[in-house]
């Protein structure tokens, strides 16, 4: 449990996906107003078509009640980038690539080509922070987006991978195991977690769910041989680099291990251009 003053700001962020919260009498209305009267750091937006009207929400609650509250916006091209810094001025941009496991914009195109183009089309002495998403688990990654341009990154995956994770054993077993990933819509059917933006689906392990899905076996089928317990059927989020991920670390140690591989690559690209 934290222990933090009631006087004080809660040490969390706290995300939304804004489709759901556009639904008609939506449940997660609730959600984000007790989110933001328990005072909480931050909060993250994605994946909606009025991402605007809830940062204004956000803004106005912190000019009523003199918190503040920094807000995140995760982004997938240039042009929402642009249209974020310009109408919603948010305090941090996450830019996610095609790489970025869990749901994500299936035409995004990859960090490498992401975050020096926004970078590019923002002005420097006035754009947020910019944050890549998409594919990171070695400190190698983190040192290549820093020098991209961006000024931190977002790790998921990686913390499949620790006790802290609420992933079951099998499916930490199935991380551990994987090679590769796919982008598909197969298990959002299955589990009838429908109602994403146009073009948004999931990065996940290829099992005998997505194979049956793309083969095309009668959905109903699909859904009747899906379970949560079996490696072979079970939905497993992840991003690119879930092949670099082979062992199980307190989320503690994740961070430490980043930070340091992404010390070393930093020391050795300086190293390599003071030789040129």
């Amino acid at each position: 449990m934290l222990e933090v003053d009631a006087a004080n700001q809660l040490p969390i962020g706290v995300g939304f996906l804004c489709w759901r919260l556009e639904m008609p009498n939506s449940a997660e209305l609730e959600l984000l107003s007790i989110t933001l009267e328990s005072n909480v750091k931050a909060v993250w937006f994605a994946f909606g078509s009025e991402i605007g009207r809830w940062v204004n929400v956000v803004r106005d609650h912190d000019r009523k009640t003199g918190n503040t509250t920094a807000i995140f916006v995760l982004v997938s091209s240039v042009e929402e980038a642009v249209l974020a810094f310009q109408r919603w001025k948010p305090d941090v941009i996450v830019a996610q690539g095609i790489e970025a496991g869990g749901h994500g914009h299936s035409l995004a195109p990859p960090l490498s080509t992401l975050i020096p183009a926004i970078v590019e089309a923002l002005p420097n002495n006035e754009a947020p922070p910019l944050i890549g998403a998409g594919g990171v688990s070695e400190g190698a990654h983190v040192a290549s987006i820093l020098t991209l341009g961006a000024s931190g990154v977002c790790v998921g995956t990686r913390f499949l991978l620790s006790p802290e994770s609420w992933y079951s054993d099998k499916q930490k077993q199935a991380l551990i195991n994987a090679k590769s990933t796919v982008r598909t819509m197969a298990f959002d059917l299955v589990r009838g977690t429908v109602g994403w933006p146009m073009g948004v689906d999931g990065r996940c392990l290829y099992n005998n769910t997505v194979q049956d899905f793309d083969s095309g076996v009668n959905l109903e089928e699909v859904k009747e041989k899906y379970s949560t317990d079996d490696p072979d059927r079970m939905l497993v989020w992840a991003g690119t680099g879930v092949a670099l991920m082979t062992v199980i670390k307190p989320a503690k140690d994740i961070v430490g291990e980043l930070h340091q591989n992404c010390l070393k690559h930093l020391e050795r690209a300086m190293l390599s251009v003071s030789q040129t």
